[in-house]
């Protein structure tokens, strides 16, 4: 991924084709879909639920969530690129479909930069490494010397090709520890696994894990942080641990395809964000840990276009390569 295809969003959100369905200005008149490119129950799931309520009502028309999951997240994603520009189908995106996609895969059958358009930010999240608390390790260097005293005990599990993967493979190769990975269509499944002890070590967002981390089924080791979470004040972060680098945040955002008319845009966003004000939507949120971002279109395309670069760098060192 080169630079000029790294700004890509940012020239999208500027120049979104005008020339879109000729009801744009009537928009929206029903209902509109937005899909979540994972099974229920995971960070992507949850923040766009969450950051999403009541943005029918907003509109004025009913607002569909629909899981399509599958293949890391592409199925779902791939089929919002191809949709119709017309705001009636929208993509629960971000950092994992829009950012480390384009570094990450080299035969995708859709561009996850150039094929969409942001339309807001929803909330950042960021990740922690845990291991189910069976398992005699309770810090990275433990986990370290317990890879190596015991090759092939260790097994950690994530989908494929999102930034928890991403984070396991950046520890093997900083640490040169051996970790059986085990791959996983979803948070759900994988959570379930870490909890049973049929996988040891587990990454996921804050979002998710907080809750069993803060009631004893889950151990944290780090999280992937510039800075200790308030909530876990005792966890250390990566570059405490001597893990630096690793990007710090996870953007969820509304995206659309490619050509969807600034009128939309400006509309969907005015809305989206209005509900991330809501009182009931900041509690929900702060329940989460997780932080809102208000942005405009332009606001955010610049800020995925900087995260492509980014992990680009992080797959490159973890020499991670997908189909």
């Amino acid at each position: 991924m080169n630079k000029s295809c790294a700004v890509a969003f940012a020239v999208v959100a500027g120049t979104a084709a005008a020339s879109g369905p000729g009801n744009a200005q009537n928009f929206p008149d029903h209902a509109i879909r937005m899909i979540v490119p994972y099974p229920p129950g995971g960070p992507g799931d949850t923040v766009a639920r969450l950051t999403t309520q009541g943005l029918g009502t907003e509109l004025g028309v009913s607002f569909i969530i629909e899981n399509v999951a599958g293949a890391g997240g592409k199925i779902g994603t791939r089929d919002v690129a191809r949709a119709a520009p017309d705001g009636y189908t929208l993509a629960a995106g971000g950092t994992n479909e829009n950012a480390i996609a384009p570094a990450l895969y080299k035969n995708l059958d859709y561009d996850p930069v150039k094929g969409f358009v942001p339309v807001a930010a929803l909330a950042t999240d960021s990740n922690v490494l845990v291991v189910n608390p069976a398992v005699p390790i309770h810090s990275i260097p433990e986990m370290v010397r317990y890879a190596k005293d015991h090759p092939g005990k260790l097994t950690s599990g994530s989908t494929l090709g999102i930034a928890p993967h991403l984070l396991l493979e950046f520890i093997r190769a900083r640490t040169g520890i051996d970790m059986v990975f085990v791959p996983y269509k979803g948070a759900a499944p994988a959570i379930a696994d870490v909890l049973g002890n049929q996988i040891q070590v587990y990454v996921s967002a804050k979002s998710v894990l907080l809750p069993l981390i803060r009631a004893g089924k889950l151990r944290p080791l780090a999280v992937a942080n510039t800075e200790r979470w308030p909530e876990l004040p005792d966890v250390p972060t990566l570059h405490e641990e001597g893990l630096d680098g690793f990007p710090s945040t996870l953007w969820f955002a509304l995206m659309a395809p490619a050509g969807t008319p600034p009128t939309v845009i400006a509309k969907l966003n005015s809305a989206e964000n209005a509900r991330l004000k809501s009182p009931e939507t900041q509690a929900a949120i702060a329940k989460l840990g997780l932080q809102p971002r208000l942005l405009s279109p332009q606001e955010l395309a610049k800020i995925l276009a900087e995260e492509v670069l980014l992990w680009k760098s992080v797959v490159e060192e973890a020499k991670v390569h997908l189909e």
